[in-house]
């Protein structure tokens, strides 16, 4: 079965069926929709990544036990095209859907819970404030008139006040929490990696400590995939992974480069064998990403984790 969900409607399809129905996107529609999937539990209910739209419906179907996949968009849609499926509507969009869960069949994996759903809104939301206070900041050092000032310095305080109760509410949070409190302890303690950065890993990298290096590099998405074709040997890039994971992580190790001794000694050395400073960053972050894992797995502190492996 394919779900397709907009702000408004959910549209169901299945396959080998062509045919669609329509259901509101609000509680009720999402009872009816697990009435009807429960007369004739589907092998799997594949649906997109659609943010806050599908939230509840995908908690909805998971308290039903029935077998839902949420889906990468980029991949539907270019599986869409191969199929030469190039109109694009809510009802062919579900079809799609379905016809992509028989044809690749998706792992199911465990979905966010609750607790950790709540973590990760609070730790977007400070990020949306921090992006406003930012902006605000600097249109504070291009006007002059006082009203405008007083204006700016009026939300600013506002904006200050919100992060202060974010802040303490995240921090009760993970208080509350003694693995995540344990895994925040583990990652601050590597120079470099701040208090958010730990935080962001703890809710958005759930599988930090339980995966190869391999696979959490391309989980985050620094794992640098090959470009060949028969003789041709194209450059290495990255791509894919959780973007936002990946921009702190930058910043991390941009710090890193200057204030732990391991990350900077890789990173000079990497620039010395004549690679590019963004590759070698890059390479950097690779690095870091990798012993956070063993810290995490090992539940073992940076500096011990460190003296093991060099």
């Amino acid at each position: 079965m394919g779900i397709d969900v907009s702000k408004a409607t959910l549209d169901l399809a299945s396959f080998p069926d062509s045919g669609a129905r329509s259901f509101e996107n609000s509680s009720e529609g999402h009872c009816q929709i697990v009435t009807l999937l429960r007369q004739s539990p589907p092998e799997l209910i594949i649906l997109e990544a659609t943010g806050n739209y599908g939230a509840p419906l995908v908690a909805a179907l998971v308290d039903a036990q029935l077998p839902v996949v949420v889906v990468n968009p980029r991949q539907v849609r270019d599986f869409a095209k191969a199929l030469g499926k190039l109109a694009k509507t809510d009802r062919i969009d579900a079809g799609v859907l379905a016809r992509f869960g028989q044809a690749v069949r998706p792992e199911i994996r465990p979905l966010p819970d609750e607790q950790i759903r709540q973590l990760r809104e609070l730790l977007t939301r400070r990020a949306q404030l921090v992006q406003m206070r930012v902006a605000e900041v600097n249109r504070l050092g291009t006007v002059q008139a006082k009203r405008v000032c007083k204006s700016i310095q009026h939300l600013l305080q506002v904006l200050e006040k919100e992060l202060q109760k974010l802040d303490q509410e995240v921090d009760q949070l993970i208080r509350d929490c003694p693995a995540w409190k344990e895994k925040e302890d583990l990652l601050t303690s590597v120079p470099g990696v701040g208090e958010q950065t730990a935080r962001k890993l703890v809710a958005d990298v759930p599988e930090l400590g339980s995966c190869s290096r391999q696979q959490i590099s391309a989980l985050v998405g620094v794992a640098p995939f090959n470009n060949d074709s028969g003789k041709f040997r194209g450059q290495r890039t990255i791509r894919g992974g959780r973007s936002e994971v990946r921009k702190l992580l930058y910043m991390a190790t941009l710090v890193a480069t200057r204030c732990n001794s391991v990350i900077r000694a890789h990173y000079q050395k990497l620039l010395a064998a004549g690679k590019r400073k963004k590759v070698a960053l890059v390479a950097c972050m690779r690095k870091l990403l990798t012993i956070l894992n063993a810290m995490v797995r090992k539940r073992q502190t940076w500096h011990n984790v460190v003296l093991q492996t060099t």
